[in-house]
């Protein structure tokens, strides 16, 4: 069986934002990974960790600081006009807030048609017949192109938005938190609907979350990020089994898990203090003020992400 090729390459990628008095935010600092054809990698960590900003740098909403991002062969950073609107077709997004994120003044039609205007893949009656056929392959009906967005719930314009990312026919799709705004009960139809149309289509996905339990369901590997900084590395699997990094294992014992009994007796990891300021981090390991394994070495010394266990990276001086 073949190797599937890497599609993207993010190589020590760094976004900071000036907040004025010579401040830097550093809201991504530093990280690295790679994404195969047709595979999902999930992205984790609390609020404020920089994982949508990660995305958005990744694929052009943001401008890059520093690193470089390689995408089916191609430097990000160093696009030709032209090239740049070749790589805004083959990598889209869905975000958070699928109301926030979608015109309220515009139709669904003119909504997904946008891409496709843009791009001019289709036009006229072959351009209509490509919305209808997006809208149902998303779960929608034709009728509802004429709609605006207000006219739907949250999950149905969550599909607008999904919709909205296939019309280009792209290679790849950040998905920033598309199910956080969702109801409990719709969240798991539009994970499916993802894993679907990845299937169906050949997708590689960028999957950005903080509930760790759909994360596992839909990502082939997980990269836990805190403080702009990926902490652990690994597939799902050997992720949820064998969690090394003092980070992950916190945010694991706080997942429920579905058995009364175990629920009870199992021991929680409560993490003391506050995430630090990305302002002025201080130097050595970003978790060290929150961490009980904390040594001298981690207050002087920021670690790097090594790989301890085959496909297994971890960035703690305490996992040898």
């Amino acid at each position: 069986m073949d190797e599937k090729k890497t599609l993207i390459e993010v190589r020590n990628l760094k976004k900071h934002f000036n907040v004025g008095r010579g401040l830097n935010l550093k809201a991504v600092d530093g990280i690295s990974f790679s994404i195969k054809e047709g595979e999902t990698l999930g992205l984790v960590g609390e609020s404020g960790c920089g994982k949508s900003t990660a995305g958005r740098t990744i694929v052009g909403l943001y401008d890059i600081t520093d690193g470089e991002i390689i995408f089916d062969g191609m430097d990000v950073g160093r696009l030709s006009k032209t090239e740049k609107k070749q790589f805004t077709r083959a990598a889209q997004m869905i975000f958070q807030d699928p109301y926030a994120s979608l015109n309220p003044r515009m139709t669904v039609t003119d909504i997904i048609g946008e891409g496709i205007d843009i791009h001019g893949l289709h036009k006229g009656q072959e351009r209509q017949k490509r919305i209808y056929n997006l809208l149902e392959l998303v779960g929608l009906r034709r009728e509802h192109a004429n709609r605006y967005p207000h006219e739907f719930s949250g999950g149905q314009r969550q599909r607008i938005g999904i919709a909205r990312a296939l019309a280009v026919e792209p290679k790849f799709i950040v998905c920033d938190e598309p199910i956080s705004a969702l109801d409990v009960s719709i969240q798991a139809q539009v994970v499916n609907l993802l894993e679907d149309l990845q299937n169906e289509f050949g997708l590689t996905y960028l999957f950005i979350a903080h509930d760790l339990s759909m994360v596992k369901h839909i990502s082939d590997r997980i990269a836990v990020m805190y403080l702009g900084a990926i902490v652990e590395l690994a597939s799902s699997h050997e992720l949820y089994e064998h969690p090394l990094h003092p980070y992950t294992q916190a945010l694991l014992s706080a997942v429920p898990i579905p058995d009364p009994e175990v629920e009870k007796n199992r021991k929680r990891i409560m993490l003391e203090g506050d995430v630090p300021s990305p302002i002025n981090p201080a130097p050595g390991c970003k978790f060290q003020g929150r961490c009980r394994l904390v040594q001298d070495v981690c207050r002087k010394n920021a670690p790097e992400l090594k790989e301890v266990r085959p496909g297994h990276f971890v960035a703690c001086h305490m996992v040898k």
